[in-house]
């Protein structure tokens, strides 16, 4: 098949997402002899309606939450971002734990909305509630999966002679399992953890606004960026982002969760895995 086109679309928090996005995307389109451009739907302002043809091809990019696409974001990959016979691969990162079921999931939304999904990919990348979790990552032994994942499927593509019909075949359940639970030692539900948001430290804040441009939901209020008035999705962009260390957050339940994370899979590598 001739690919003119090769995108890279992504949702990223804190930048982990869109540097193995850009990454692969480019790789790709070098190797197909095709131009290369990019689509940022992390803000508000980026989720517009997207349609893409047969002579392109769309690496589409997420990190998981709680196991599965973001549930904020994927009314907007199912309503809004459409394909016509067009090549995709979805794109995971994942903070170290389980990709449980988000890599499968952004599968089936590609493959529902006219795409051919022909290869795939879970990425670990640094946790978003952690520096510890994922530290580091990708780093150059992910980085090399991924330059691999983008030579195979260039060569995967330059074979095919039309978009295949079954998409391919990646890790996970299907149908797809709810999303992950916070629990504590005993079992239960960490009360109140969806209602956590983040708080400013009044002596580092200089009042930039530049938390309220980044949050994805456009929850932090531009006008007074103390105030979290919309929904938080935990991505931390805030937290991360801020250069003066001014956001952080102190809620008991949030605080118990990173830490039992950061407790039982800190310690180990858990791997990026490529599909094709």
């Amino acid at each position: 098949m001739e690919i003119k086109t090769v995108w890279a679309v992504y949702f990223s928090g804190t930048g982990t997402t869109e540097k193995v996005a850009t990454r692969l995307a480019k790789s790709l389109a070098e190797q197909l002899g095709a131009q290369y451009r990019a689509h940022d739907y992390t803000t508000p302002a980026g989720r517009v309606e997207l349609t893409f043809g047969p002579e392109e091809l769309v690496v589409l990019g997420t990190p998981v939450y709680a196991g599965r696409v973001p549930n904020l974001m994927l009314p907007y990959l199912q309503s809004s971002v459409h394909g016509a016979h067009t090549l995709a691969v979805p794109v995971v990162l994942y903070g170290n734990r389980n990709f449980d079921d988000g890599l499968i999931e952004l599968r089936n939304v590609l493959a529902a909305n006219g795409f051919a999904p022909i290869a795939g990919a879970a990425v670990v990348g640094e946790h978003s509630f952690s520096k510890i979790l994922g530290a580091g990552r990708p780093d150059g032994e992910d980085l090399e999966l991924v330059d691999r994942l983008a030579r195979e499927t260039a060569d995967k593509v330059k074979g095919l002679t039309a978009a295949p019909a079954q998409p391919v075949a990646v890790e996970g359940c299907d149908p797809i399992r709810p999303y992950y639970t916070p629990r504590d030692r005993h079992g239960e539900p960490i009360k109140d953890f969806l209602k956590a948001k983040p708080v400013t430290d009044p002596d580092k804040c200089v009042k930039c606004g530049l938390c309220a441009r980044l949050c994805p939901m456009g929850a932090i209020d531009p006008e007074d960026v103390t105030q979290v008035v919309g929904k938080c999705i935990k991505c931390c962009a805030c937290v991360k982002k801020c250069p003066m260390g001014a956001k952080y957050f102190d809620h008991e339940g949030y605080l118990y969760h990173q830490h039992e994370l950061e407790d039982q899979y800190a310690g180990r590598r858990a791997p990026t895995k490529i599909f094709l």
